[in-house]
């Protein structure tokens, strides 16, 4: 693929991992906590970060184990917005729009990226 291709999907991965950073935080901080004053649920924003500077830097391997990861954040934003109500139902489909975002982005890098074959 083209390298303007290799560049939108890298900045697509990264831009939509930081929302999904910033909205889990804020999920379970301060918008719609499982408990009053913030839960323990922040954390997994914390996971979010070990894969932010190899996708910032356009690491593939990175991109491949992400796009394993970013699938329990996927579920359970799918679980959660079939449960909950209010606010909270409201956010978990936007942490699953982000990380189908993200899934998807991250897959087509890996694709565009992939070594040529050697020619025979």
């Amino acid at each position: 693929m083209q390298a303007k291709n290799i560049s939108l999907w890298q900045t697509l991965t990264s831009a939509s991992l930081i929302a999904l950073i910033f909205l889990c935080l804020a999920w379970e901080g301060w918008l719609a906590p499982l408990r009053p004053g913030g839960s323990w649920l922040t954390l997994k924003a914390a996971v979010l970060l070990l894969p932010l500077f190899g996708v910032l830097r356009g690491r593939r391997y990175t991109y491949k184990w992400l796009s394993l990861l970013i699938q329990f954040y996927l579920l359970e934003g799918l679980v959660r917005a079939s449960s909950e109500r209010g606010a909270a139902q409201w956010l978990a489909a936007g942490e699953t729009l982000l990380a189908m975002v993200v899934f998807v982005a991250a897959i087509l890098y890996v694709r565009a990226t992939r070594p040529a074959p050697p020619v025979q």
